[in-house]
């Protein structure tokens, strides 16, 4: 297996969008699952690391009054830049997650872990969520969405990943969308349901 680095650094040769997540129908809606998911339709301050080239933060930027999205890649972000460029509400920064974690940025209210934590080791993982659960607000929520498919680059599966995050973050689960290309969850330390915080039950 090649070096993380190394790994990003082919792929973005070969192209901007080495994932097709512009144009493939399973990306568009793994990107509408995601947000729909989401309890809250606004957050303050929101983390997105590793936003690959933007596609999604583009789609965050509309419900955040304030959003960091961070990638390792400088080829990413700025990318991502150029995605969000009608966004000022956005900041984009070059970053190595959970290493440099933007805890002058926080506290967060939404936390999106997307595509990003089948990179990490079992140690990484675990800094990771010790980092999530020291960041989120009184009311903050956690998504995390992977692909379920092994692949050489995959240190750790989508759903140990996501076990991870449930056993440490002391957070709620909220939502669990599962099938066989793909995993959602969504933890929030707000347990109530959509419907009970919109007052209907």
């Amino acid at each position: 297996m090649s070096s993380p680095a190394t790994y990003f650094d082919e792929l973005y040769q070969q192209s901007d969008d080495p994932w097709r997540l512009r144009e493939g129908w399973y990306e568009c809606r793994k990107r509408s699952l995601t947000l729909a998911l989401l309890p809250r339709p606004r957050y303050r301050n929101a983390f997105e690391p590793g936003c690959a080239n933007g596609e999604l933060t583009a789609e965050l930027a509309r419900r955040c009054d304030m959003l960091l999205a961070a990638d390792l890649h400088a080829r990413a972000v700025e990318l991502t830049r150029e995605r969000v460029a009608d966004a000022p509400q956005v900041r984009v920064e070059q970053r190595t997650v959970p290493g440099e974690w933007p805890t002058e940025a926080g506290p967060f209210d939404l936390i999106v872990i997307s595509e990003f934590a089948y990179y990490l080791d079992a140690a990484e993982l675990e800094t990771l969520a010790s980092r999530v659960a020291a960041s989120l607000t009184t009311d903050g929520t956690l998504l995390a969405c992977h692909w379920r498919r092994p692949f050489a680059e995959a240190l750790e599966s989508a759903d140990a990943a996501h076990a991870l995050f449930d056993a440490r973050c002391g957070l709620s689960r909220l939502a669990h969308h599962d099938e066989a290309d793909l995993l959602i969850d969504v933890w929030s330390r707000d347990a109530r349901s959509v419907a009970q915080r919109e007052g209907l039950l």
